[in-house]
C-alpha cells in the first residue's frame, strides 16, 4: 500500500553508478528481491553471439526494412553492431549495454526492432514512415561478456593510440584494481565508457585535459565510445542533426518517495546545467541546441505510457532519476548539447543484484516507454506535451515510508 509521506530524494554519487543496496521492504508489492548469499544467474538474457544470430535473422525476415552493418570494434575485437529501419525524417538513436551489466535494453531493443522491421500493423507502418529508427544493442560487448560495468582495456592501451598521453595520470574513470559492483579488475582493468564522451564530437585528447572529472568532458579514447560518436556525427551529416537519442541503464533498488514501493524504472531529462543559465555558462557554445523542455516531453511520452498500464501496476512505479546532474562525459550530457532530446531509462537492479528475476517485466517496462516515446515522435503528439508536467513525476527514496 502506498503511503503518501514526504522523503528525501535520491543523492546518487554519479550518474548510473550502483550504490549500496537498501533494505528492501517485504511488502512492497514487487517483492523482497535479493540475497546477498544468492549467486544471481543472467542465462536468461542474450550474450554477443546470440545477440549476432538474433540480428541477422531480423534483417532477414524484414523483407528489406531492416539494414544491419558493423560499425566498430570493441577494444577486444567484437563487432559493435547498427541497425536501421524506416524511412522518416525524425531520427531516433537508442543504444543499449553502455555498462555491460545492464542488460534488459538490448532485450528489449531486438524486440522492437523485430516487431518495427517486420510487422504490417498501421502502428509499425507510421513508425516507419516517419521515423529513422537507428539502435546500438550491446555497444560495449566486452563489458556485457564480463558481466561488469567497465570494458576491457588498460592505460598502456590507451597511452599507445594516444602517444602525447604518455606523462599524465590516468583518467579517472579507469578502473585499473580492486572491487566495483561485485567485479574485481586487478589484472583486468577498463574504463566507465559512459564517462568518455565530449560536446566537441571532433575532440582529440590533450595531456592537459586529464586525469579529469565526472563534471568535467570525456575523451573519446575508448574505441566504444568513438563507434557511437561517429554513428551520431553520421546521422547528424545525413539529417541534420539526430531528433532523439535514448540512453538504456539499470540502477540500484530504491523507492518511490512518500511509498513503500520499489522503483520499476526512473526517468530524466537532464544531465547538464541549461546553457542558458549561470550554472551552465560554461556549457554557452551549445546554449543553441539545447532543448531542454523536448526532453522533458520525450520523458513524460515514455511515463504517460507506463502510467496507463492501470492503476496499481508495477509500471506506475516510475521516478526522476537524481537531479541537479552535470554529466558533460557521458554521452546523455554530450548529445544534449550537440541539440538532441535525450531520455535516460534505468531500470532498477544490476546483474550482481538481481541476475535475469524479474526479466520479463523490467525489459516489457523497457518496451513500453519506448514505444510511448517512438509513437508520440512518429504522431507529433509528444509536442502537445506540457514540459511543466515532467516536475510531477514522483522523486526517487533510499529508504521506504513507514
Amino acid at each position: 500500500m502506498k503511503k503518501k509521506k514526504m522523503m528525501t530524494g535520491l543523492m546518487a554519487a554519479a550518474l548510473c553508478a550502483s550504490l549500496a543496496t537498501p533494505t528492501l521492504a517485504t511488502n512492497s508489492p514487487n517483492g523482497n528481491l535479493t540475497n546477498e548469499n544468492q549467486v544471481y544467474s543472467i542465462k536468461g538474457f542474450t550474450d554477443h553471439a546470440e545477440m549476432v544470430k538474433r540480428l541477422q535473422q531480423i534483417e532477414k525476415n524484414s523483407q528489406g526494412r531492416v539494414a544491419l552493418e558493423v560499425v566498430g570494434q570493441s577494444n577486444r575485437g567484437r563487432d559493435i553492431y547498427k541497425a536501421r529501419v524506416g524511412n522518416g525524417k525524425k531520427v531516433v538513436l537508442i543504444e543499449s549495454e553502455i555498462h555491460g551489466n545492464e542488460k534488459t535494453g538490448t532485450e528489449a531493443i531486438l524486440n522492437l526492432l523485430q516487431y518495427v522491421g517486420s510487422s504490417n500493423s498501421t502502428e509499425a507502418e507510421k513508425i516507419r514512415k516517419e521515423i529513422t529508427l537507428v539502435v546500438l544493442p550491446k555497444m560495449n560487448p566486452d563489458a556485457s561478456e564480463l558481466d561488469r560495468r567497465g570494458n576491457d582495456m588498460s592505460w598502456a592501451e590507451v597511452v599507445a593510440k594516444f602517444p602525447q598521453l604518455a606523462e599524465v595520470r590516468p583518467a579517472w574513470n579507469y578502473y585499473a584494481s580492486g572491487v566495483r559492483q561485485e567485479r574485481d579488475y586487478t589484472g583486468k582493468p577498463g574504463f566507465d565508457v559512459n564517462r568518455d564522451f565530449n560536446p566537441n564530437l571532433n575532440y582529440a585528447p590533450k595531456a592537459s585535459d586529464f586525469p579529469g572529472a565526472s563534471d568535467r568532458p570525456g575523451w573519446y579514447i575508448t574505441p566504444e565510445s568513438q563507434t557511437v560518436r561517429d554513428v551520431y556525427k553520421s546521422l547528424q551529416k545525413e539529417f541534420g542533426k539526430v531528433d532523439v537519442f535514448i540512453d538504456l541503464h539499470h540502477q540500484g533498488q530504491y523507492y518511490v518517495e512518500g511509498t513503500d514501493d520499489l522503483v520499476t524504472m526512473s526517468l530524466s531529462a537532464e544531465f547538464v546545467p541549461d546553457p542558458r543559465t549561470p550554472k551552465g555558462a560554461k556549457y554557452a557554445d551549445y546554449a543553441k541546441n539545447y532543448n531542454v523542455d523536448f526532453s522533458k516531453q520525450l520523458n513524460l511520452a515514455a511515463y504517460n505510457a507506463l502510467q496507463s498500464i492501470g492503476e496499481n501496476s508495477v509500471f506506475n512505479n516510475i521516478t526522476l532519476y537524481q537531479r541537479n546532474l552535470d554529466l558533460p562525459g557521458t554521452a546523455l550530457g554530450s548529445f544534449a548539447l550537440n541539440g538532441s532530446g535525450t531520455i535516460l531509462f534505468e531500470v532498477r537492479g544490476q546483474s550482481h543484484t538481481l541476475g535475469q528475476k524479474k526479466k520479463g517485466q523490467l525489459v516489457k517496462a523497457v518496451e513500453t516507454g519506448l514505444y510511448g516515446i517512438i509513437n508520440g515522435v512518429a504522431d507529433g503528439s509528444v509536442n502537445k506535451l506540457n514540459p511543466a508536467d515532467y516536475e510531477k513525476i514522483p522523486e526517487t527514496a533510499y529508504q521506504p515510508s513507514l
